[in-house]
């Protein structure tokens, strides 16, 4: 085997190991195309407001 043999290998094997690293990355991305249950914020429409103790 000569190195150009040995680097194309090389070659091969990696894009192989990253194709198969992308397919498993693209599977669980289906959900991002759906709409949210949660449209704001939930509890009180106000502003909370601290103050210090007097007494």
């Amino acid at each position: 085997m000569s190195t150009d043999d040995t680097a194309a290998d090389m070659k091969r094997k990696f894009k192989e190991a990253l194709d198969k690293k992308n397919a498993q990355q693209h599977r669980g991305e289906a959900h991002l195309d759906g709409d949210s249950a949660v449209h704001s914020a939930h509890g009180a429409q106000t502003r909370r407001e601290f103050r210090r103790k007097s007494g």
